[in-house]
Formats: structure tokens, C-alpha cells, sequence
């Protein structure tokens, strides 16, 4: 499919300008971490890719080192609270993360490294959400009306940016979240593609 073709050509095209744009932020960022917690500079997760395969997705660290011990082990309340806002908390009311991570997250730093997982080819410039195949399974069972969504979202490589990050970011609920990723889903076209990267500059200014 020629769409697939030039998909890929876009993704590497956009994400190798960007590393060089951006290359004072992986050389300060990564010193910045070392420097002010303790850990390894990058964070990585187990995400479901395309067709439902799971890939190793990259972050700059923005927690301490037990984070998921804290929120899954150490604190009934705090993934009580997380699993009731779907999966998310808010920075401020997050105790895991670092004071610089605070800062990274304001300013979507910590995603940079994904641009890697792009090179790589577990991940597209634009697509659905990279869900956590545990998030997935949970989420689908409280929001039954959605469930039958989930096949169309991981049909497709998911993005370091998409349809819902550019209609609301975080201020949408999970079920409408699957919606929006789903119906990107159904509808690919390059067209498309470029409409969300031009928004996405605009949707991570009003995060701030």
C-alpha cells in the first residue's frame, strides 16, 4: 500500500529533522537527569504496538527509579486515584515525579526519545496511543461500549502524537480517547497525517 510507503518515508524524514533540531535537548537533558536524581537517564515501558505486539517505548526519565513499585505496590490510594482518573494523574498531584521531571513533562521533553522508537519502526510520527496492554485490558472492561474499539487501534502503528492529543490532550476521558484513536485508525491518509503534525505545536503550547 503506497500510503504504508510514504507513512514510513515521513516518519523518518520528520524525526531524524527534529533530532537535529532539538540536539542541544539530548545533550543537556540527559546531564540534567544524572545530576538531580538518582537513575538511568531513560525510562523505558512494555507497550502494545501494531497488531498488538509489544515494544520497548522510550522516555527521558521524569520519575524516581521505584516508580511503578510506588504507584502498584506501595500506595492502594495513589493507583486507586490513578486508575480512577483513567490511567493518568496530574503532574502536581503525582508524588513520583522528579522536580525536573515536573519540568519535562510541562514542556513534552520527556517524549523526545521516542523519536528513536520512529527510527526503529515500533512507532509513527502520528497514530493512536501506545496503551499499556494491562490499561487496554482494564479500561475495556469499564467502558464496555468502546471495547469492540480496541482492534482498530492497535491496527496501526501508535504515534508520538495523534487525533486526541491535538482534541484535548488529557482532558479527555479514556472512552472518548479509544473513540478518537479508532476513528484515526479507520481513516489513514498522509493528508491526514500532516493536519495532526501541524496542530501539534499548537496543542503542546496550550498545555502549558
Amino acid at each position: 500500500m503506497m500510503y504504508h510507503f510514504f507513512k514510513r518515508i515521513l516518519d523518518l524524514v520528520v524525526a531524524m529533522v527534529l533530532m537535529v533540531v532539538f540536539l542541544p535537548v539530548w545533550l543537556i537533558v540527559p546531564l540534567l537527569v544524572v545530576l538531580t536524581s538518582k537513575g538511568p537517564v531513560l525510562y523505558k515501558h512494555r507497550r502494545l504496538g501494531k497488531d498488538g505486539k509489544e515494544f520497548d517505548m522510550y522516555k527521558f526519565r521524569s520519575m524516581v527509579v521505584d516508580a511503578d513499585e510506588i504507584l502498584h505496590k506501595k500506595d492502594k490510594q495513589l493507583l486507586k486515584k490513578f486508575k480512577n482518573l483513567d490511567w493518568k494523574l496530574e503532574a502536581k498531584d503525582d508524588p513520583r515525579i522528579t522536580p525536573l521531571g515536573r519540568v519535562l513533562r510541562a514542556l513534552t521533553i520527556d517524549e523526545f526519545p521516542q523519536l528513536y522508537n520512529v527510527l526503529k519502526g515500533d512507532m509513527s510520527m502520528v497514530g493512536p496511543r501506545a496503551y499499556l496492554k494491562l490499561e487496554l485490558k482494564e479500561q475495556m472492561k469499564k467502558y464496555p461500549k468502546v471495547a469492540r474499539l480496541g482492534k482498530d487501534v492497535v491496527s496501526v502503528k501508535p504515534g508520538i502524537t495523534g487525533l486526541w492529543q491535538v482534541s484535548g490532550r488529557n482532558e479527555i476521558t479514556f472512552d472518548k480517547r479509544l473513540a478518537l484513536d479508532a476513528e484515526y485508525a479507520r481513516t489513514i491518509s498522509l493528508w491526514n497525517d500532516l493536519i495532526i503534525l501541524l496542530k501539534t505545536p499548537k496543542a503542546m503550547i496550550s498545555k502549558w
